[in-house]
């Protein structure tokens, strides 16, 4: 197992460890030692080191310039699927034997994105000149967080670093594939709302109007419904930009509070896990968040106090995050973590009886593991569920706008063929 040390030595050396150089790939033309042409692509700092790389080959360079990104699509971000995809690649590589040096050479000389190449190129700079993996990926805190790097310096403490990033791999997947399903289900209502908003508001806005301008020559009583719809449409052309203004304001004021405000992010974490059925799968979603996490640092030998403060920040709300933060600190006075997870009355019987099972057994990350798995699987039930409960809701809901629009407008055409009839 490896020390506690282990973290804050790799963070001490962060200061000391050179920066490495931008590192960017260059096409070059030149000759061969038999005088014919040649070309290719290199990945250097600048052209003085293409050009000393190229007379090292025997190649006398031409033309050396920098490769310049394809117009669509060649400048792609890096996401955290990719960052999960090297990280499951290294860890087969190096499984296999192959050196770490290598591994990453090949794996950034290959991978089709200029920014993960760029990425790579520098990690691989580092690791040559002799700084450690895991102080190599600390100045790049955007990609690697503290648990990848802490996880990667206790591998390289322990010598199992092929085993530590096969754990990482695990980990990165199972968070993205629960990432995506907690997206699903709140982007798929959202998205339906906004377009029966969207519709509805163009119906009030520009077919409402027609209706009024022939209601207007009959010259007789609306009925009361058809009233009250031509009502809010003249409302809505007359104050059309108040309503824009607020919600564009309160949207702007919500990001803005939710971005500068940890009081305010709390106080919506604690509010989204108490909306029926979202907040369900929330609760679950963290609860396999904070599983999967513990699991991971502990079987890949960081103290159990030091897992505890990892997996507060990956569980993804403040709720968990605060309750954990406080097992942790009765966790340090020495009580039994099964024993300090009923303290704070969060977490189900299940979930605590399957940590004490695991802590008296000594398995703890294996019983972790499972229990990320069984709580994944139930957000996957729960979205499937979520998402055929939604489709036949949504479906009235945009059938009773539109089809109360329509009927308001149809009801005096319907009312005056009875009067004539």
């Amino acid at each position: 197992m490896a020390t506690a040390t282990a973290s804050s030595k790799s963070k001490a050396k962060k200061s000391t460890a050179p920066k490495a150089p931008k590192i960017y790939t260059f096409e070059w033309k030149g000759l061969n030692r038999e005088g014919k042409k040649t070309s290719g692509e290199l990945r250097a700092a600048n052209v003085a080191e293409i050009r000393a790389q190229l007379k090292n080959q025997g190649i006398t360079p031409k033309t050396v310039k920098k490769k310049s990104a394809p117009l669509f699509g060649g400048d792609k971000k890096i996401n955290a699927m990719d960052i999960a995809m090297i990280t499951r690649q290294i860890a087969t590589m190096l499984s296999a034997g192959v050196p770490l040096v290598t591994t990453i050479e090949i794996l950034g000389r290959g991978h089709e994105k200029p920014r993960m190449r760029e990425l790579l190129g520098g990690i691989l700079a580092d690791v040559q000149s002799g700084i450690p993996l895991s102080d190599s990926l600390r100045p790049h805190r955007v990609y690697f967080d503290d648990l990848y790097v802490d996880l990667v310096a206790a591998g390289e403490h322990s010598g199992s670093l092929d085993a530590v990033f096969d754990r990482i791999a695990t980990y990165r997947e199972k968070a993205e594939a629960l990432k995506s399903k907690i997206k699903k289900a709140m982007f798929y209502p959202a998205a339906v709302v906004v377009v029966a908003v969207a519709v509805t508001t163009l119906l009030l806005l520009f077919v409402v109007p027609q209706f009024e301008d022939i209601f207007a020559s009959f010259g007789a009583e609306l009925p009361a419904f058809t009233q009250m719809i031509i009502g809010i449409s003249r409302f809505l052309q007359s104050s059309w930009y108040i309503f824009l203004v607020a919600i564009v304001a309160g949207i702007w004021s919500f990001v803005r509070a939710h971005r500068n405000s940890q009081l305010f992010r709390d106080k919506v974490d604690e509010y989204v896990l108490k909306i029926p059925i979202v907040g369900e799968i929330l609760h679950k979603a963290a609860m396999a968040r904070f599983a999967r996490t513990l699991a991971t640092t502990f079987a890949a030998g960081v103290p159990l106090i030091d897992g505890l403060e990892s997996a507060a920040g990956a569980s993804g709300n403040a709720v968990y995050r605060k309750a954990l933060l406080k097992i942790r600190q009765e966790v340090m006075a020495g009580m039994q973590m099964n024993v300090a997870m009923r303290t704070v009355n969060l977490f189900p019987d299940m979930l605590i009886q399957m940590v004490m099972i695991g802590e008296e057994s000594g398995s703890l990350d294996n019983m972790l593991n499972k229990v990320a798995n069984i709580y994944e699987m139930q957000v996957d039930d729960a979205v499937d569920g979520l998402s055929s409960l939604i489709e036949p809701i949504m479906m009235v809901v945009i059938g009773t706008l539109v089809g109360g629009l329509i009927v308001g407008m149809y009801l005096p055409i319907f009312q005056m063929g009875n009067v004539v009839g």
